[in-house]
């Protein structure tokens, strides 16, 4: 009785490799900016439970972002980068950043974050 051969050829198997292989550096290269976007995220978070924020100055909230982020080792942006502005009378404070992540080559991907201590706000006045 003769018997079919059964399972994957050799370049099926490489194949299959090079896939988990291109998945694996994918993953490893794009979780840290999101790492550090879920620090930024926090930051603003611990910001806006902050009951001295209405009252600071913008030059104060900067320096504040400044020293939680050295504390939260985040390096993609700094004070300079935040969107300070008042809206209803409450301080809103916004970050938008890109992160451009090499990945093979002249294979690159773009990742845009936003955070913000409110959700939403419309009818902001930028303060000076």
């Amino acid at each position: 009785m003769k018997k079919n051969q059964q399972g994957m050829t050799f370049f099926g198997v490489v194949f299959v490799g090079m896939v988990l292989v291109f998945g694996a550096i994918l993953i490893m290269k794009l979780i840290p900016p999101y790492l550090e976007y879920w620090s930024v995220h926090k930051i603003i978070a611990v910001m806006a439970k902050d009951s001295a924020l209405p009252n600071m100055t913008p030059a104060e909230i900067r320096s504040s972002f400044d020293r939680r982020a050295v504390i939260d080792n985040v390096n993609v942006i700094k004070g300079s980068d935040l969107e300070i502005s008042k809206d209803r009378g409450t301080t809103v404070v916004n970050v938008n950043y890109s992160v451009t992540v090499p990945i093979v080559g002249n294979l690159s991907a773009l990742m845009d974050f936003q955070a913000s201590t409110v959700n939403s706000a419309p009818g902001k006045k930028p303060i000076e």
